[in-house]
C-alpha cells in the first residue's frame, strides 16, 4: 500500500522564513562590529565582543564574515559590487569617464540599501573614517582597491572593444578615475560634518574637474 504524501507548507515558505533570519543575523552583527570598531578601535576589538553584543557564538559569526577585516568591509564591497554591475549597465553612447562617474554616484546611493538601515549606513561614514587612520585597514584597502581598478579595467576595455593588454587608454582612464576617487574619500573623511551627501558633492566636483585638469592649460589669464 502506498503511503499517501502529507501536504506541507507552501513552497518556498520555510527557506523565506529562514533567509530573513539569516539576513537579520547579519545585519545584527554587521551593526556591532562597526559599533564596536568606531567606538574602541578596530584592532582592540575582538570577535568575541561582537558575537556577544548579538548574543551569538563566535562560530555563528565565521558563517556570515570570514574574519574582522570582512565585517569592516563588508558594505564597501556590497557598494563596489554594485558600482561594477552599474558600469556593465551604462548605455555605449556615454563616454568611459561619464558611465564611471555616473556609476559610483548610484552606487554612493545605495548605501542604506547595503548597509541594511540608515542606522548602519551613518556607522559606515563613521568606518570610512576608521579605515583611514588605522594602518592595518588602510593597507587592506589599498590592495582591495587594485582589485576593483583591475576589474574596472576589463568593464572598460569590454565596453570600449578594447584589448587592456594591448591598449593602455582603459587602465590609464580607470587610474585616473581611482586617483580621484581616493582624493575625494580621504577629504571627505577629514570632514566632521561630511554625511553621504557631502561625499557626493565631493565626487562631483572633483570628477568634474579631472577633464579641465589634463587637458587644459591652469595660468590665470
Amino acid at each position: 500500500m502506498t503511503r499517501r504524501q502529507t501536504s506541507g507548507p507552501a513552497p518556498g515558505a520555510p527557506a523565506g522564513l529562514r533567509e530573513r533570519k539569516k539576513q537579520r543575523t547579519r545585519e545584527a552583527l554587521l551593526r556591532a562590529a562597526l559599533g564596536l570598531f568606531a567606538a574602541q578601535g578596530y584592532d582592540s576589538t575582538t570577535v568575541d565582543e561582537i558575537a556577544d553584543a548579538v548574543e551569538v557564538s563566535q562560530r555563528t559569526f565565521f558563517r556570515y564574515f570570514a574574519n574582522k577585516e570582512a565585517a569592516a568591509f563588508a558594505v564597501q564591497d556590497a557598494i563596489e559590487a554594485r558600482f561594477l554591475v552599474e558600469l556593465r549597465q551604462r548605455p555605449a553612447a556615454e563616454t568611459p569617464f561619464e558611465a564611471m562617474r555616473r556609476s559610483i554616484l548610484i552606487a554612493w546611493n545605495t548605501v542604506p540599501e547595503a548597509a541594511g538601515s540608515d542606522e548602519t549606513a551613518e556607522l559606515r561614514i563613521r568606518t570610512y573614517r576608521m579605515i583611514e587612520s588605522t594602518p592595518s585597514l588602510l593597507a587592506a584597502h589599498m590592495r582591495r582597491s587594485v582589485g576593483l581598478e583591475r576589474q574596472t579595467t576589463l568593464v572598460i576595455a569590454e565596453r570600449e572593444g578594447l584589448d587592456p593588454e594591448a591598449d593602455p587608454r582603459p587602465r590609464v582612464a580607470v587610474a585616473a578615475f581611482a586617483g580621484v576617487m581616493r582624493l575625494t574619500g580621504q577629504l571627505w573623511s577629514g570632514r566632521q560634518d561630511g554625511g553621504l551627501e557631502a561625499l557626493g558633492e565631493l565626487t562631483e566636483l572633483h570628477l568634474d574637474h579631472l577633464g579641465p585638469a589634463l587637458s587644459e592649460r591652469w595660468r590665470a589669464a
